[in-house]
């Protein structure tokens, strides 16, 4: 059990680098690209949100690997896709259990869950506060 939680929480470490780059580059993409326009429209500030969340959603999916390769890596699964998939459902705290890890690894579920937990809410509060940023860019530019 031990050696679970030390592999789940280095991986955990991992995941969360991996979120601090990508929000970190969402961020800067959104600055570049904010601070271009002069009267942002509909559309380049729909293109600006589109390209914030897919930075975020590439961030997540790449997480969601990481997991999936510690699963391989332990021998849990033989197939990345099948890893790929049951680390998914646990990432997003779906917990269908229609493919489940041995009672030898059970505790990496919760863990992954934890961190998926806790990375889409960085995603979100990430993307959310690009959305207030747009809201009031736009609103300052429509006054003027």
């Amino acid at each position: 059990m031990l050696m679970n939680l030390l592999f789940g929480l280095l991986t955990m470490i991992a995941c969360l680098l991996l979120q601090s780059v990508l929000v970190i580059a969402a961020i800067r993409y959104y600055w570049q690209h904010e601070r271009s326009p002069n009267n942002p429209s509909f559309w380049s500030s729909g293109v600006l949100i589109t390209g914030v969340m897919l930075l975020l959603v590439i961030g997540n999916m790449a997480q969601v690997g990481v997991w999936a390769l510690l699963f391989v890596l332990l021998e849990e699964f033989q197939q990345f896709g099948e890893a790929f998939y049951h680390s998914a459902v646990n990432f997003a705290t779906l917990g269908y259990g229609d493919v489940v890890m041995s009672a030898k690894r059970k505790l990496l579920g919760p863990l992954e869950a934890i961190n998926g937990a806790l990375m889409i809410g960085v995603s979100t509060a990430a993307l959310i506060s690009i959305f207030q940023q747009v809201i009031q860019t736009t609103a300052r530019t429509r006054r003027r």
